[in-house]
């Protein structure tokens, strides 16, 4: 069983960053693909980037190509979301997700073990 915690959200102004980090434990780590997912009120739960085991493989929305970075450390259980040029439209709860397949997947049922999320807001 794995456990997943987020943090790093809050509340920042359109246009700035913020680096969400989520903790992984009761696992091996490097056995799973990780992934972010976003979910705002009224609206489906919805892939955001992902990385394979080691990273060397990555996948993004569309949506946040070129301002969002996913990343990893496996010597530290860790894996990271770095926002950059925020957008009003970004605001939601970010998930941290693991996926035992170890492949790229961009939907949820794809993925084993989920956070709790943490909350993001930008305002405009």
């Amino acid at each position: 069983q794995v456990q997943l915690v987020e943090s790093g959200g809050g509340l920042v102004q359109a246009g700035g960053s913020l680096r969400l980090s989520c903790a992984a434990s009761g696992g091996i780590f490097s056995n799973y693909a990780m992934g972010w997912f976003r979910q705002s009120p009224g609206k489906e739960r919805e892939f955001v980037a992902a990385a394979s085991w080691s990273a060397a493989r990555t996948d993004y929305a569309d949506s946040v190509k070129g301002r969002f970075t996913i990343s990893r450390d496996n010597s530290k259980n860790r894996v990271y979301l770095q926002m950059n040029n925020l957008k009003p439209e970004d605001t939601a709860v970010y998930y941290c997700a693991a996926d035992r397949s170890r492949a790229l997947h961009t939907i949820t049922s794809a993925y084993d073990y989920w956070g709790q999320g943490t909350q993001v807001t930008v305002s405009s």
